[in-house]
């Protein structure tokens, strides 16, 4: 066979094994039985675990990919899909059963395609953040009228309008001086938000994320942050401006792209009556949205996230869902697959321990990320060459030179040595919490500085 266009071979190795399917609506037992079903044909690369309860006590399972699954590894990032945050945009939410299927099936078939990204990857898919608004819209019936019917939680509340409001306190500490990053929560910040909101809270506050999308519906484009404009305006379709890009927008923007470009139209830009260029906007600039979770994310946490807005109809028929599928499919995997960029690396002291809550700072960027409970960070960037210093309070700080290529993160390690002048303690690191590894074992996996994986001592 001649050699293929590099451009076709993502295509190719997912066309050649494709999975049986069947294409249908998932009510919550459904949807309980689906991950059951994955989970047992793929026991060895799964784990199904919940976050917490709905409202009615509906249980918020995320099913886990990983070949360790259960396990931080590090050096190997961790990556998310929450899909049904408005329980009526439930298109989401059925992609996403149909992924976990699809990663396990090509997994049994040796896709080697699959087989690399479960191996290098940790990925969580959580299918339904809002079961309780789901099972009100799914009661609707066809061909019914009540757009929104469904949209909240079972207590009236947008989920995407609970999360707290970090936009404003960055706005200040941009213009006066202050953090630029893992913003604090207000103390009472669980008294605020609903038991949904409160449990992803957690969740994305115990695992070290590093990149996540948000699965929508009611439009066809890629949102990307911030959300939140400094002049917080209403949906307009007819004025635009943008007004409200990140310290890292490009990044964002490239993000975005991929999953555009990797989707079946959204690229084209004319989709529901509205026209995005590239399938693509900035958040505030189509409109401005307080307390969301994708500025969420990016301001309290290390995780970059993206809102995909999948189909104009928020409820679409069962016989589109193979459509959907499989102009959703390769964008999915393609978009998993950025988490692989960048840098990233080990911070350590001079007697080789992990500094776990090291900040990793890129000079340009006014936006940093810190290492996690094992010293591992990760820093998504676009090609090109950075000057990225890591300090640690009490620890000397130490600056390099590095260059990003397009090919995969580049390796960045970091050996720090203590401050003869004042000493700190090192503050507590993302990442510590439930699907952890337990820092006192010592038969645990872990990666070595050539991020090779071993067994040795944690």
């Amino acid at each position: 066979m001649p050699d293929l266009p590099s451009a076709f071979l993502p295509l190719l190795l997912l066309s050649k094994l494709v999975a049986p399917v069947t294409f249908r609506h998932h009510r919550y037992d459904d949807l309980v039985r689906t991950l059951y079903k994955v989970h047992n044909q793929c026991p060895e690369i799964t784990r199904l675990y919940n976050i917490g309860r709905s409202v009615k006590g509906r249980y918020l399972y995320v099913l886990e990919f990983s070949d360790h699954p259960g396990i931080h590894e590090a050096l190997e990032p961790e990556v998310k899909y929450v899909g049904n945050m408005h329980g009526n945009e439930v298109l989401g939410r059925e992609l996403l059963l149909q992924l976990s299927e699809f990663l396990c099936e090509e997994f049994r078939n040796r896709n080697q395609r699959i087989l690399r990204l479960i191996q290098d990857t940790r990925i969580h898919i959580l299918p339904s953040m809002n079961p309780d608004g789901y099972e009100v819209a799914a009661a609707q019936g066809p061909n019914t009228s009540g757009y929104l019917v469904g949209r909240n939680n079972a207590n009236g509340v947008d989920l995407n309008r609970n999360f707290p409001d970090l936009n404003t306190y960055f706005y200040y500490n941009e213009k006066y001086g202050g953090p630029n990053h893992h913003l604090p929560l207000p103390d009472n910040w669980k008294s605020q938000v609903e038991p949904e909101t409160r449990a992803v809270i957690q969740w994305i506050r115990s695992l070290n994320f590093v990149l996540s999308a948000n699965l929508h519906g009611g439009a066809v484009v890629a949102n990307y942050p911030y959300d939140k404009s400094l002049e917080h305006r209403f949906r307009s379709p007819h004025h635009r401006t943008y007004n409200s890009p990140t310290p890292d927008d490009q990044l964002f923007q490239t993000l975005a792209k991929v999953y555009s470009y990797a989707h079946g139209w959204m690229h084209h830009g004319w989709n529901c009556g509205d026209y995005f260029p590239d399938g693509i906007t900035n958040g505030a600039s189509w409109y401005s949205l307080s307390k969301g979770m994708q500025d969420f994310n990016y301001l309290h946490t290390n995780c970059f996230e993206i809102t995909l807005e999948l189909s104009c109809n928020k409820f679409p028929p069962q016989e589109e869902l193979q459509r959907e599928w499989l102009g959703n499919r390769e964008a999915l995997i393609q978009f998993l697959e950025q988490v692989h960029q960048g840098i990233k690396g080990m911070v350590l002291d001079e007697n080789s321990n992990n500094l776990t809550g090291a900040v990793i700072s890129v000079t340009g960027i006014n936006h940093d990320v810190t290492s996690g409970e094992y010293g591992d960070y990760f820093r998504l960037l676009l090609p090109g060459i950075y000057t990225v210093t890591a300090k640690a309070p009490g620890y000397d700080p130490k600056t390099v030179t590095v260059t990003v290529g397009p090919a995969g993160p580049t390796l960045v390690n970091f050996q720090l040595s203590r401050s003869t002048s004042q000493v700190y303690p090192v503050p507590k690191a993302p990442g510590r919490g439930q699907g952890s590894r337990p820092k006192q074992s010592r038969t645990s996996r872990k990666k070595d500085l050539t991020g090779k994986r071993h067994r040795g001592p944690a």
